[in-house]
């Protein structure tokens, strides 16, 4: 039966939380729309993600979503939910955290809930409410440059305080170690919130907190909850805990792209490598306020390259030139802009027969998943490639690797584009 239903604000998150749990042996599709919902088989998987793009849209837009996605899951007979966001807890004062958080609550009939965001096994971690990246706290770390939403504030109960009516609490690392007993008499003080950053030093923490939160109907965080959830559900009911080695899906014969709109450096390096092997097509949003031209140049390039080689397109840009970009075009007029031209490129490289797409960014792998009307995807076991691999088998089929802007090495589109040409060879 279906365990858990969780919805992502991003397609790299959603895919990557679907691929942990894959690992784990958890049978969990990923859908990306609402009423792809209705097509879940909810005896064969235990597990299914909604990948929406909600991280940045109007919070009110948002709040429908949330609630439209719980409604569809209860259908399902799912009564234990999880909203999964970045580990880097990607926000503004606005939301969209907070106001997601909270019409899930209510949606599910929960009295209170946690944030969970660490990734111990990425070295994001929490303690005393305050975030790290290895030992760097999160406002001097390279999110404080991130494009779209800059993280200037490394204490997460202040970070969604603004986000939020409610007051937001802290289960601090010193009461989490004494146990669930210990947690559960902070949480029932008199006047205690609803919402709670918890600490999360390491996976001795993460298995405390699915321990205190397992019959919650709704929790949040990023993508290592989720796994520990499955592994305590699973030990309640007594199933071995196995794991599963798919990482090798169905082919999809076609042409071959890596389409980039993260500015993350690991994206950039990944750009480089790239491009002294292959053709690069880099954007100037400066130079592409009229999109239907930008396209065609882009398209008309495009055609001007040997169809046996694969070929990349970029909205990425260094720390300078997104600066540079925000000046002329505002924060949110420079990304709506790069969206555009990513989803029309997307199209048009559909429309050329490209199949095979390795996609850097979550907001741009959603536009591309989007603009490609992909709604159901299966999902790889998490490895290597940091569970972005995934392939859509009907109305035609396609492959994707999806990965989030600061993940994966120097080589990574190499490696993604092999192993999606690995599976003609099966």
């Amino acid at each position: 039966m279906l365990e858990l239903g969780i919805l992502a604000d991003d397609l790299t998150g959603g895919m990557m939380v679907a691929s942990l749990l894959e690992a784990e042996g958890i049978r969990c599709p990923l859908v990306s729309s609402v009423e792809a919902l209705a097509a879940i088989d909810p005896v064969s998987a235990e597990a299914v993600v909604v990948a929406r793009k909600i991280r940045l849209i109007d919070p009110h837009l948002a709040v429908n979503e949330a609630q439209a996605v719980v409604a569809a899951m209860k259908k399902l007979g799912i009564e234990r939910f999880y909203y999964k966001y970045c580990a880097t807890f990607d926000c503004t004062d606005r939301g969209n955290i907070g106001p997601v958080a909270l019409a899930m609550l209510e949606a599910s009939g929960g009295s209170q809930t946690i944030f969970c965001p660490a990734f111990p096994r990425h070295t994001v971690t929490v303690f005393q409410g305050r975030m790290f990246i290895g030992a760097t706290p999160l406002a001097d770390s390279f999110k404080k440059h991130d494009p779209v939403t800059p993280m200037l504030n490394s204490n997460l109960v202040e970070v969604l305080e603004p986000q939020t009516p409610e007051a937001v609490g802290l289960i601090p690392h010193g009461v989490l170690v004494q146990g669930v007993t210990a947690v559960e008499a902070l949480l029932a003080k008199t006047g205690a919130p609803k919402l709670y950053i918890a600490d999360t030093a390491d996976d001795a923490d993460l298995e405390r907190i699915s321990e205190l939160v397992l019959d919650w109907p709704l929790t949040t965080g990023a993508d290592a909850l989720p796994v520990f959830l499955s592994r305590a559900w699973r030990q309640r009911k007594g199933i071995d805990l196995e794991t599963s080695q798919k990482t090798l899906l169905a082919a999809s014969p076609g042409r071959e792209a890596v389409i980039a709109g993260s500015c993350a450096g690991p994206t950039l390096r990944q750009l480089k490598q790239f491009a002294q092997q292959h053709p690069v097509f880099y954007v100037n949003l400066l130079e592409a306020e009229d999109v239907v031209t930008c396209v065609q140049r882009i398209l008309a390039w495009v055609k001007t390259q040997p169809e046996d080689q694969p070929l990349a397109i970029a909205t990425s840009d260094d720390v300078d030139d997104v600066e540079k970009n925000q000046a002329v075009l505002g924060r949110e007029g420079a990304a709506v802009l790069a969206d555009r031209i990513i989803g029309e490129v997307a199209q048009g490289l559909f429309a050329l027969g490209f199949r095979k797409f390795v996609v850097a960014g979550g907001e741009t792998s959603g536009q591309v998943i989007n603009s490609l009307d992909i709604a159901r995807v299966e999902v790889s076991a998490f490895d290597e490639l940091g569970g972005g691999y995934c392939h859509q088998a009907a109305p035609e089929p396609v492959s994707l690797v999806l990965k989030a802007g600061a993940l994966g090495q120097d080589d990574f589109f190499f490696q993604a584009l092999d192993r999606m040409r690995l599976a003609e060879q099966h």
